[in-house]
């Protein structure tokens, strides 16, 4: 595994951890730390979270992980005693919100007769 994804996965451990925990902003609350990706220079950190809520509280939570960005990234060097943290930059994990909307729209299609499932032969 190359240093870049390495370093990610312990990242992404490591923001869930202060996001979860150490962060006491309401907003991010139902926030959840999904992916890290780390640019080959080891400069900068994309952060996917997923977030559970209305799309207002979407909003908020988004605003307030940017604002909280900078703690964020220090306690990320302090906890993993790093000389250097990458630049952290908060974006909105959508796949997962959309992989539960298609799952919701055939549970409902299903239920209401438009689909029929086949059935599988052993």
């Amino acid at each position: 595994m190359r240093r870049p994804e390495r370093l990610a996965e312990t990242l992404r451990e490591e923001i869930a951890e202060v996001v979860g925990f150490e962060l006491d902003d309401p907003r991010v609350e139902m926030v959840t730390v999904t992916e890290v990706t780390v640019a080959d220079d080891l400069r900068d950190a994309k952060v996917y979270v997923l977030i559970d809520g209305s799309e207002e509280e979407v909003k908020k939570a988004m605003r307030a992980l940017q604002n909280a960005a900078v703690f964020v990234r220090q306690q990320v060097a302090m906890n993993l005693s790093m000389r250097f943290a990458p630049h952290l930059t908060f974006v909105r994990d959508s796949a997962e919100e959309n992989a539960a909307r298609i799952s919701s729209i055939l549970t409902e299609l299903t239920s209401k007769g438009e689909i029929i499932e086949k059935e599988t032969s052993e």
